[in-house]
């Protein structure tokens, strides 16, 4: 959109002039489309309320069987194994037989940072999510 284009809303610009100082200095520090495309992928495994579930069961339990954190989430094992597929192929859990079971757990200390991050930042903003989880 060209500079000199107003936009109406709350949520636009009234200004019409562009510090093209402060663009050229930030512009080189932004996410590449590659590595954007890659974190909105994981966000949007997060978009997904059961799979949020499964994660957050797993940051407190650590390791389970599969048997179990359906049973701790309340999904069929069906909908799980679809759910931990999408997770594991996405690096955000990992799993292991252990004989005839397999257990996942999260991929690493990453995701655990981002889940503690993101459910505190929900319990200090406003709205409904910044009342209490």
């Amino acid at each position: 959109m060209a500079s000199s284009q107003r936009v109406g809303g709350v949520d636009a610009c009234t200004a019409t002039q562009v510090d093209d100082c402060r663009v050229a200095a930030t512009r080189p520090l932004l996410v590449s489309a590659g590595e954007a495309s890659g974190i909105a992928d994981v966000f949007g495994l997060l978009s997904d309320p059961s799979r949020v579930r499964v994660l957050f069961a797993l940051l407190e339990a650590g390791e389970m069987c599969v048997c179990d954190l359906a049973e701790m989430v309340e999904m069929s094992r069906s909908a799980l194994s679809h759910a931990l597929r999408l997770l594991r192929t996405a690096g955000v859990v990992t799993n292991r037989r252990d004989g005839r079971m397999t257990r996942y757990r999260l991929a690493d200390s990453h995701v655990r940072l981002l889940l503690d991050v993101t459910r505190e930042h929900l319990g200090h903003g406003p709205g409904p999510a910044g009342r209490g989880l």
